[in-house]
C-alpha cells in the first residue's frame, strides 16, 4: 500500500472538500433556495449507499425531481417528474455539490468508484467487490470513461482497475478529465435509470441464462 493511498489521499480530500465548501457556499445557498422554490421540499435527495468496506452511509445530493403523482396517488415515472431545472442540475453536475460534505466527513473521497445502490451488493463478483476496499468517489475512472453510458461489466472493471493502481498522478488525471467531461452536457444522461439499467436485474437475467 502506498503512503498516498493510506494517508495523503484522505488528507487531500479533507482540505479540498473543506475549501470547496467554503468557496462554493454562496452557490450552494442559492441552489438550496432555487430547489426549494422550483422543486419543493425536502431540498436534498438522501439515499443509503455502501461505502468503504461496504459500510452503509447516507449520500446527499440536491433533488432534481418533483413529487407529482397521478389521479390514483401513485408517483409518476422519473421522466415526468424531472423538470427543466432538474435536467440543468444533472447536466451541470451541480446536484452533486452536497456530496462535498460526504467527502469532508469521510463517507466518500474526491476520486474513487461511484457509490451504487445497496441492493446491488449481492450481485458483485469477488473481483468487483474490491471496489469497496476504498472510499467511493465523487468522480472516478469509470465516470471519465463513459459515465452512465458504459456497460456495467466494463464500468465495474474500471472501478477495480482504479483500486488496483491508485496514485496521485492518476487522481490528478481523473480530476482533469472530470472537468472536461462536465463541460459537455451530452456526456450526462438525463434519465440515469434508462441509460444504465438496473444492475441487479441485469445480473439476475444473466444468471438465468447460464
Amino acid at each position: 500500500m502506498s503512503v498516498y493511498r493510506n494517508f495523503f489521499k484522505r488528507l487531500l480530500d479533507i482540505i479540498i472538500s473543506g475549501v470547496a465548501l467554503l468557496l462554493l457556499s454562496p452557490l450552494i445557498l442559492l441552489l438550496i433556495l432555487l430547489v426549494r422554490c422550483k422543486l419543493g421540499s425536502p431540498v436534498f435527495f438522501k439515499q443509503e449507499r455502501p461505502g468503504l468496506n461496504e459500510k452503509i452511509f447516507t449520500l446527499k445530493k440536491f433533488r432534481t425531481m418533483t413529487d407529482k403523482r397521478d389521479e390514483m396517488g401513485q408517483m409518476l415515472p422519473d421522466s415526468l417528474r424531472l423538470t427543466k431545472f432538474g435536467k440543468f442540475l444533472r447536466s451541470s453536475s451541480l446536484d452533486e455539490l452536497p456530496e462535498l460534505w460526504n467527502i469532508f466527513v469521510g463517507d466518500m473521497s474526491l476520486i474513487g468508484p461511484r457509490p451504487l445502490l445497496v441492493s446491488y451488493l449481492p450481485y458483485y463478483t469477488e473481483r468487483e467487490r474490491l471496489r469497496h476496499s476504498v472510499r467511493p468517489g465523487l468522480t472516478g475512472l469509470a465516470q471519465v470513461s463513459g459515465r452512465n453510458f458504459l456497460q456495467w461489466d466494463k464500468r465495474l472493471e474500471k472501478d477495480v482497475e482504479y483500486v488496483e493502481h491508485i496514485t496521485f498522478l492518476k487522481d490528478l488525471r481523473i480530476l482533469a478529465l472530470t472537468v472536461k467531461v462536465a463541460l459537455k452536457p451530452e456526456h450526462v444522461a438525463e434519465d440515469t435509470n434508462a441509460a444504465e439499467g438496473n444492475f441487479a436485474e441485469i445480473r439476475k437475467a444473466q444468471q438465468q441464462k447460464q
